[in-house]
């Protein structure tokens, strides 16, 4: 197997009870499972490799420019978010990961969306800090409503058409 093809993934999506409230968030896809099987997911909690415990209070990104992230009761937790998306970059890199799959919404993993720092469940555009931080390195960043595209980019890179499960369109 080519080490390159290697796909860094949120430990919770794998069933990982990692998430704040000591849940997870797993996905029941075949594609996610033939990775696996193959040795070729990379996971990891972000939240965790910043040092924060597991359960956990809710937090939310307040503002971008300077970045400043705090849980629900108001403790700026910033640093520990930080220093988990450079602990996680260090580990893709390392690892040699192609992309990462992340959850969604996320104050770590969101790609696309995060929500609004109100902790009211509103969500709004942006992106959290081990995405940003993974993005500005180079590495394309997937979340878990997005398999059919991360699907296409392995299948691109692999340089072979399997389907892993992609649902008829």
């Amino acid at each position: 197997m080519n080490k390159k093809n290697k796909i860094l993934i949120s430990a919770c999506l794998l069933g990982c009870k990692v998430r704040y409230d000591g849940k997870d968030n797993l996905i029941d896809s075949n594609f996610i499972h033939r990775l696996q099987q193959q040795g070729r997911l990379v996971s990891v909690c972000p939240e965790q490799e910043g040092g924060l415990p597991t359960p956990r209070h809710p937090a939310e990104i307040q503002d971008k420019f300077p970045l400043r992230i705090t849980d629900i009761n108001g403790e700026d937790v910033t640093p520990q978010f930080l220093s988990g998306a450079e602990k996680t970059l260090e580990i893709a890199q390392r690892e040699g990961c192609c992309c990462a799959l992340l959850k969604s919404r996320s104050p770590s993993c969101g790609n696309l969306e995060i929500y609004d720092g109100n902790f009211t469940g509103s969500i709004k555009a942006g992106s959290g800090a081990t995405a940003d931080e993974l993005m500005r390195n180079g590495f394309p960043v997937y979340n878990e409503r997005q398999l059919d595209q991360l699907i296409e980019f392995i299948e691109l890179l692999d340089g072979c058409e399997p389907n892993y499960g992609r649902r008829a369109s």
